[in-house]
């Protein structure tokens, strides 16, 4: 049967070639499809991989492969900076110095030197000495004044001026030079040698060391501990300027004091009183007690280099009798003199005897009224006070050579000297 349309009678699919493949890029039976146009180009579509036009993928790492250590690495870098660190520090340094603009501006000084042996403060130094006396200096407190002193034993005496706790009743205060403070009473007094002990209610204190005053010389360096102008725990330096200057001391109608002195040139000034006297080694040759001055009364009177101080040995002495006895004995040679400038009638120097005491030290050395002694163990007397002040100086039955003129006749004597009766 035959139409306007050709048709052509489906023709089943050829069996498969055996090997053949039977796949198709559309679906498995096209060819047997009864639509499908069999005058249509046939194409084969062989599928390919695609290809990429993007940037590459960066290659996965194996998380399984061995990794590289990275410490040499660091290690390079600490080096690295660190050399150039100190390149750079060391480049800055030369430049600021030649500069000048290092240190926040000028450059002052020169070029720091190694530190001087003085420096390490060596026990015998100054300031070794200074340090080591120091915890053994007090201040002393006493109302509307102020002085100094210094402890002589471990269980609280402590040495001072009679004028400085004149005015004291039994007690009165110190302080020490770590700021402490402590109660004080008074042990004794000796106005004459203007020396007074008291006793400070603290134990296991410092006590200084005690020097012999008969063994320096002038010319010794010194240290003066106090607390001049309430200056407290003040230290001067000087030299023994003289020995055996005889000092008489104390306000119009009040107590004379008499002592042969040490002279020294170290600053002492009103505070000062009291306080310990020491040689180079540390020891305490002197107590401070008076200065000269060119003031016109005592609270205008400052240091110009002229001060005074007890002996130790005289000072150790009495403070031993006040503190054993209750009070000290008074070194005499049994006479009267006058004081006051020369005492022989062509204007000579020396100390005339007004009055000898029968059986007293001069009377029983051959001493008579109206001799002149001019010496005392080679030491030129001036008047009577020069006699008095050194006769103190010694410990009863002390034996002193003197030497005296009788009329025009130059004698000598040898003199035990006594303590007197009060």
């Amino acid at each position: 049967m035959t139409d306007g349309w050709n048709w052509r009678q489906p023709q089943p699919p050829p069996s498969p070639t055996p090997g053949a493949s039977t796949g198709s890029p559309w679906w498995s039976d096209a060819m047997s499809d009864p639509w499908r146009d069999p005058y249509a180009p046939s194409a084969v579509v062989v599928p390919t991989a695609p290809v990429s036009t993007g940037p590459q993928l960066e290659p996965i790492a194996d998380p399984d492969a061995p990794r590289r250590s990275m410490t040499p690495i660091l290690l390079i870098c600490l080096v690295t900076a660190l050399l150039a660190g100190g390149l750079g520090g060391t480049l800055g340094f030369v430049f600021a110095t030649r500069s000048g603009v290092g240190g926040g501006g000028t450059q002052l000084g020169g070029t720091p030197l190694a530190a001087p042996s003085a420096a390490q403060r060596a026990p015998e130094s100054l300031a070794g000495v200074a340090k080591q006396v120091l915890p053994s200096v007090v201040t002393v407190r006493v109302t509307g004044a102020i002085g100094s002193g210094f402890v002589i034993s471990s269980d609280g005496y402590v040495v001072t001026n009679d004028h400085v706790v004149e005015s004291a009743d039994k007690t009165l205060s110190v302080s020490f030079s770590d700021g402490s403070t402590a109660s004080a009473t008074v042990v004794g007094r000796d106005p004459e040698s203007d020396l007074a002990v008291i006793k400070v209610a603290k134990d296991d204190m410092t006590a200084v060391q005690l020097g012999d005053s008969d063994s320096i010389a002038v010319g010794d360096p010194v240290l003066a501990f106090g607390s001049p102008l309430a200056l407290v725990n003040t230290v001067t330096s000087g030299i023994v300027s003289a020995l055996d200057r005889t000092i008489q001391a104390g306000d119009p109608g009040g107590q004379v004091r008499y002592y042969a002195a040490i002279q020294t040139d170290a600053a002492v000034n009103q505070g000062n009183s009291g306080g310990p006297l020491v040689d180079a080694a540390g020891r305490v040759v002197g107590v401070n007690s008076v200065i000269r001055s060119v003031g016109g009364s005592d609270t205008e009177a400052g240091n110009i280099g002229l001060a005074f101080a007890i002996p130790i040995n005289q000072a150790k002495r009495i403070a031993k009798d006040i503190i054993d006895f209750g009070k000290a004995r008074r070194t005499v040679i049994g006479a009267e003199v006058a004081t006051g400038g020369s005492t022989g009638s062509t204007g000579s120097v020396g100390a005339r005897l007004r009055s000898v005491e029968p059986a007293g030290p001069a009377a029983t050395a051959g001493l008579k009224s109206g001799d002149v002694i001019t010496k005392i163990n080679g030491h030129v007397l001036e008047d009577g006070t020069d006699l008095i002040a050194l006769v103190r100086k010694y410990a009863p039955a002390s034996v002193v050579a003197v030497e005296y003129r009788r009329g025009t006749k130059i004698q000598s004597a040898s003199v035990t000297l006594a303590a007197d009766a009060k």
